[in-house]
């Protein structure tokens, strides 16, 4: 705490501003630095959530902007997205609660944006297991999102999505991104190169969570599984340089922006233990091989399955774990 306050105190913000930076401080000692970097977003708690809207205005909605000091405090308006007016209006009603905001300048297109996250109540649906159909997603880097349902236990109409642009994007943004701080390039370009590969990789996310709902809600009563990986990334150790590209590799992105989806098409999602989805076979639960990265062997001689796309294998474990009773494994 004496830190967060050698560092914070000395800015000219307001209180909302300091108590959000509070959170990152610790991060930047680590870094070995105790300033705050001019890039740095700046974040409000969710107490500067304060909204006004009135449709007498031109810009209907307007945001009371923290200063520091008593009665500094000014209204501005807020040009929304049209798309976003009835979450808009489910926060003013207090039908939703914002989370933390964040104020970013955008010097090259001389505009600012201001991020405001919502929590949104929803409602849990409950799930028939004997008559709903399991949809499993595995997250992947080459395959960005391999789904697969299950009909009477089997595998049936996988659906597969590429990955390589994606990976390519977030390749070309980390080399992009080190070449011009090697540069010391102004960090309007920084910002303004990581904005345009990061919002190229959203793309590829919104696109790929798109046509997964598309594809569950083909199905009768289908209900989407995920692995529950909060876990599974904690323990993901394989060296600096990979760890880095699979922590970079936005799989939490990928499934959150697929349970959103979901929600929105009223499809239910369920979470299942992710232990041995990629190593064991959908058909009879033993363990396999993993000759290749993408291919999956089944050394059960009593098995029909004897070689199988791995990605689709682990997307039918996933599916199958919908059920515990039929789950089988070692």
């Amino acid at each position: 705490m004496t830190a967060v306050n050698d560092i914070v105190t000395p800015y000219d913000l307001p209180y909302q501003a300091k108590d959000a930076l509070k959170g990152h401080v610790p991060g930047l000692l680590k870094s070995g630095s105790t300033e705050l970097s001019e890039t740095q977003p700046v974040r409000f708690t969710n107490r500067a959530a304060v909204f006004d809207h009135s449709t007498d205005r031109t810009h209907a909605f307007c945001w009371e902007v923290p200063q520091p000091g008593r009665g500094t405090n000014f209204w501005i308006p807020l040009a929304i997205n049209p798309d976003q007016r009835k979450w808009w209006l489910q926060l003013l009603d207090d039908e939703a609660t914002a989370g933390q905001l964040q104020l970013i300048t955008r010097p090259r297109q001389a505009r600012w944006e201001l991020h405001v996250p919502l929590k949104l109540p929803t409602t849990k649906p409950e799930v028939d297991c004997e008559t709903c159909t399991p949809v499993g997603f595995d997250v992947g880097e080459a395959i960005l999102l391999t789904g697969c349902a299950l009909l009477d236990g089997r595998p049936v109409d996988p659906l597969l999505v590429d990955g390589g642009r994606a990976r390519h994007l977030n390749q070309t943004l980390q080399t992009t991104l080190q070449r011009l701080q090697e540069r010391e390039a102004a960090a309007w370009r920084i910002d303004e190169q990581a904005a345009y590969f990061r919002n190229a990789l959203r793309d590829e996310i919104e696109t790929a969570t798109r046509n997964a709902v598309e594809y569950a809600a083909g199905f009768d009563q289908p209900v989407i599984v995920l692995e529950q990986l909060t876990s599974l990334q904690d323990d993901l150790n394989f060296g600096p340089h990979l760890n880095r590209r699979l922590h970079a590799w936005a799989f939490n992105q990928l499934q959150t922006r697929l349970a959103d989806k979901a929600a929105d098409a009223e499809i239910p999602v369920r979470y299942v233990d992710p232990a041995y989805t990629s190593q064991i076979c959908h058909a009879c639960g033993e363990i396999g091989t993993r000759p290749k990265q993408s291919e999956f062997r089944c050394t059960n001689d009593n098995c029909w399955v004897s070689v199988y796309q791995a990605d689709i294998n682990a997307a039918a474990n996933i599916a199958g774990r919908l059920d515990p009773w039929g789950e089988n494994c070692p």
